[in-house]
């Protein structure tokens, strides 16, 4: 009967680590962001060089900002990256995809002759569960980090950008 009373002990108490750990890491949704965003839209775009990359860029156009707010990192498409300011008055993301990228990959006996070689990227993943019209955008208060939610983002038409000019 001691053993059974140990055993129930244990599995409370490891019931009770697991659910406070999983709370902890839990992304907590803020209810207002600190500055006025426009319309937010994502872009495709591919490059005309065999090679040049190809991706999906995602903006947020910024009407106010009065406290000079600096949005942080973008989540979208179970992606995340770091969001960059462009001319004061747009944030903007850049996701690359695996289309059109160039995979030139060195194999050889000697590791050094390998050097040059790009290391694949492992997928992270994303805290939140988002359909492909959300994104959530994340910035710092004092110390704290916080997360706002975007819905409604318009899928505007590619970005086809034309082949290097020949030579005449």
């Amino acid at each position: 009967m001691n053993s059974f009373k140990n055993i129930t002990n244990i599995f409370l108490l490891l019931l009770i680590v697991v659910g406070v750990s999983q709370c902890a890491s839990t992304q907590k949704l803020g209810g207002k962001l600190p500055l006025e965003i426009g319309e937010v839209y994502s872009e495709h775009w591919v490059s005309g060089v065999k090679g040049g990359g190809s991706g999906y860029n995602l903006f947020i156009p910024v009407k106010s900002n009065p406290d000079n707010m600096v949005l942080d990192s973008l989540y979208f498409k179970g992606k995340r990256v770091k969001l960059e300011l462009k001319n004061t008055s747009v944030f903007v993301g850049r996701f690359k995809s695996e289309a059109n990228q160039r995979h030139d990959i060195i194999m050889n006996r000697d590791p050094l002759a390998e050097y040059g070689n790009t290391v694949a990227e492992i997928a992270e993943k994303i805290p939140f569960e988002l359909d492909d019209t959300e994104c959530v955008v994340s910035y710092k208060k004092g110390h704290r980090t916080l997360y706002y939610k975007i819905s409604n983002i318009i899928k505007k038409a590619s970005a086809n950008y034309p082949n290097v000019p020949q030579n005449k």
